[in-house]
């Protein structure tokens, strides 16, 4: 135990020493925790059920212990993650050397290969499962949903990261209100499909509330990265904010869980309602007035360490935690029932044994994330040909996943 104390400390006095002097830790520690948060949220609100014939069925706590939600409201921490990544990108625009295009092309890069890995790691592993190890069909249609429901973010980050010019002379123009519009798009969109001509209103309106949604909290980033939010404003926005969240739920009944419950006809995050913005907005709020405590506080090595390293594999942590926790119920769907792990989440027994699970399904995480961690370098020594073929199963993957084949 004292080696690895003292290899701990050797590893985070060397991560201290490699650290520039220049680097903001607070926006690093801010990025972590709301990458921590995407598999501690998924493994603790995500069960399974088995079918008599042997099937993994996704389910949830929330649908019998709705007194959770307030749970799902702390580990929601997307808007987070889009105010430092808008807070990051301007930073990382205003210091780029060659064009903007160049400049895109390179962090569209870093979000793709790791993406275009996983997908094509899960098409290649399909049919090994199923003709292999006999794997049911549909307990491998529920794998790849959970695989692939994360990437959807991805995805959307893709997106607002190429409008990081736009957003920049918005900020430069607007400064904090540049969000505003995007707060009254959402607005618009959620009083037509909740309000009272609901049943008039076709069902895909709901999607024009992806862009604006989730680019809210980026806007305010990049306005935060230009310097145009104070720290007036960042009261505003907590509580606003805050003022806002409550509103919607007591007063206009949208649901209490921030994230999809099964059985639930509705549901907050996908795509995004206007309770979404104002949970991003109160947290935005609160990360700026904490910002400089944070970097305080990470000024200490033992704390700045663990950061560092979370912010190296952010693009693994996302795309693999969902595998993690597969790689263990997948296999326990064969002994039947497995407390907090295969079998209906509605008891107490249930949660508490979900927590003992939660290190296992850390520690399967690290383990693939030795090898995982090289689809986020350069594939150097990838030509044309198979990144062709890496493609079209990642394609093929999303065809399965998505339930078109």
């Amino acid at each position: 135990m004292s080696s690895l104390a003292t290899m701990a400390r050797r590893t985070a006095r060397t991560i201290e020493s490699g650290t520039p002097a220049h680097r903001d830790r607070a926006i690093d520690g801010l990025r972590a925790l709301a990458l921590l948060a995407v598999p501690t949220g998924h493994w603790l609100l995500g069960g399974f059920t088995l079918s008599s014939d042997g099937v993994l069925h996704n389910a949830s706590p929330l649908g019998t212990f709705a007194g959770l939600a307030p749970v799902s409201w702390v580990l929601q921490m997307l808007g987070i993650f889009f105010l430092v990544g808008g807070y990051a990108s301007v930073l990382s625009y205003r210091r780029r050397k060659g064009s903007t295009r160049a400049w895109l092309g390179g962090r569209l890069a870093r979000l793709g290969r790791p993406v275009l890995g996983v997908t094509a790691v899960w098409a290649a592993l399909l049919p090994v499962l199923h003709f292999g190890f006999g794997v049911p069909v549909d307990t491998l249609r529920t794998a790849s949903t959970l695989v692939i429901q994360p990437l959807w973010f991805v995805g959307v980050y893709t997106v607002v990261t190429a409008l990081t010019p736009l957003c920049v002379r918005a900020a430069r123009r607007l400064g904090v209100w540049a969000a505003a519009p995007l707060l009254g798009s959402v607005a618009v969109v959620d009083f037509l499909r909740y309000g009272p001509y609901a049943d008039a209103v076709p069902s895909w309106l709901s999607l024009l509330n992806i862009l604006p949604g989730w680019l809210f909290a980026y806007q305010l980033g990049v306005s935060w990265g230009e310097g145009r939010v104070t720290r007036r404003h960042a009261w505003g926005l907590l509580i606003g904010g805050a003022a806002l969240f409550a509103a919607l739920l007591l007063a206009f009944g949208y649901p209490a869980s921030m994230v999809g419950v099964p059985g639930e006809a509705r549901t907050n995050s996908h795509p995004p309602s206007l309770l979404v913005l104002a949970l991003a907005a109160g947290q935005s709020g609160a990360a700026i007035l904490l910002r400089d405590r944070l970097g305080r506080l990470l000024k200490r090595p033992a704390l700045w360490a663990p950061v560092v390293v979370v912010n190296l594999s952010a693009m693994t942590i996302l795309c693999w935690h969902q595998t993690a926790m597969l790689t263990a119920a997948v296999p326990a769907s064969y002994l039947g029932e497995v407390p907090g792990l295969v079998g209906a989440p509605d008891s107490v027994g249930w949660i508490l044994a979900r927590l003992a699970w939660m290190p296992v399904f850390a520690g399967l995480l690290l383990l693939i994330g030795r090898y995982a961690r090289g689809f986020e370098s350069p594939w150097a020594g990838a030509g044309p040909g198979r990144r062709t073929f890496a493609g079209l199963l990642a394609a093929g993957f999303a065809v399965f996943a998505l339930g078109l084949a």
